[in-house]
């Protein structure tokens, strides 16, 4: 389905994409980035949380560490995450590091293996790189609705186009 270096891409797109909307959100208050805006979490730091929640519990789920996944799961992610933007700040920093490291070990077999977790209350097995590209997707998805907020309060994001990201594989020579 995808390759080691697709996963790679992806991991180092998250970060990129993760710190531009850090950046962004630092000229904001805590209360405009706490603040309900309608959003399907509701605020800027609720859906940044959400995020950084699913991104804990897929992480584990891909290691394949069913114990601290589980343990994520149960937690509701808005106790489960910082609330204070330093704090958040640091943990987000953090897991994106430890995404972009991860990936940098996976190999082709591990993204043909299967990846067990719960669905509700049912155990399963789906595949690793369909998975893997679930997760990304994901926080694409909920970076998105963050971007619209922020623009919302006058904050400028970078671009998000996959095709910006320094080294994301975009060769300057068409014939190339």
């Amino acid at each position: 389905m995808i390759t080691p270096e697709y996963a790679r891409i992806l991991a180092r797109y998250n970060h990129w994409q993760n710190r531009s909307l850090i950046e962004a959100a630092h000229g904001l208050s805590d209360a405009q980035r706490w603040q309900d805006e309608g959003a399907f979490f509701g605020s800027i730091a609720e859906t940044l949380n959400h995020i950084l929640w699913d991104d804990r519990i897929w992480l584990a789920r891909l290691r394949g560490d069913t114990e601290t996944a589980a343990q994520i799961g149960a937690t509701h992610p808005y106790t489960a995450t910082p609330r204070a933007w330093d704090d958040y700040v640091h943990a987000r920093t953090a897991l994106d590091d430890e995404i972009i490291e991860w990936a940098d070990a996976l190999t082709a077999e591990d993204l043909a293996q299967s990846t067990p977790w719960i669905k509700g209350d049912t155990p399963v097995q789906t595949n690793f790189g369909f998975n893997l590209v679930h997760m990304m997707n994901h926080q694409t998805h909920h970076r998105g609705q963050v971007h619209a907020l922020l623009t919302r309060f006058g904050a400028t994001p970078q671009p998000t186009d996959l095709q910006m990201l320094e080294g994301g594989g975009v060769q300057s020579d068409p014939a190339a």
